[in-house]
């Protein structure tokens, strides 16, 4: 049985199963690219609530995982060589995770280093820009009179959703007929963009058609329904 005692991370979070992947997560669009994936596969694991209500993130314990301070991280018992490995970023974990498994990315060395750079797509423009929709549309940002950075980000948004939109046009999946973690990466957020943000108008997202076909093979998939509400919240 792997011994996880010296990652002060189990000391917040007890690992009922040390042997099996640990997960500290929410379900945001983030936490669930992450939830999602051992879903896909099949991976054993073990899911812990980061209760950002009582300020899990900022303690000294998940601190020692993510110095960042945001979710998801793991803690995988049988990483490289044997050996535990924390790690933390969403797309890092996706990608490790594929690798680990030899799953959900492409095996032709071309084909997987596209399905990567729309992983990175998704970490340097789906997610910043979609989450600053949300913030300027639904939380705080909305009481702000100025209204150009709301204006600036919901631009932004339809320009990539546009990006999406043309590569999608023809294909199920980023990678033709093959899901892989590309797909992965923005189910969650494109659901939350028109969702629980509630840009849906906004960014007129029903004219992006080839998108919004994707989103929902996506969401019909029963692991991707499984991971959107792992973990539960408290």
């Amino acid at each position: 049985m792997p011994d996880l005692s010296a990652f002060p991370v189990t000391r917040r979070w007890p690992a009922r199963h040390p042997d099996r992947l640990q997960l500290y997560s929410l379900p945001t669009p983030n936490g669930v690219k992450v939830s999602i994936m051992p879903e896909e596969v099949g991976l054993p694991y073990e899911v812990h609530l980061v209760d950002f209500n009582k300020d899990d993130q900022k303690t000294a314990e998940f601190l020692s995982l993510n110095p960042n301070g945001k979710i998801p991280a793991i803690l995988d018992p049988d990483g490289p060589g044997g050996k535990p490995l924390p790690l933390f970023e969403s797309g890092a974990i996706l990608q490790y995770l594929a690798e680990k498994t030899g799953r959900l990315l492409p095996a032709d060395a071309a084909r997987r280093w596209q399905a990567i750079q729309w992983v990175h797509f998704q970490m340097g423009g789906i997610g910043p820009m979609f989450g600053q929709v949300g913030f300027f549309e639904k939380f705080a940002g909305r009481e702000y009179e100025d209204k150009r950075p709301l204006q600036r980000y919901v631009g932004e948004s339809k320009r990539l959703l546009g990006v999406m939109e043309t590569h999608l046009a023809g294909r199920q999946w980023f990678m033709d007929d093959e899901y892989t973690i590309a797909d992965i990466s923005m189910l969650g957020w494109v659901r939350n963009l028109i969702g629980f943000y509630g840009a849906r108008d906004l960014v007129a997202f029903d004219g992006f058609r080839s998108v919004a076909a994707w989103l929902e093979r996506g969401l019909s998939r029963p692991a991707v329904q499984r991971g959107l509400d792992i973990p539960k919240r408290g």
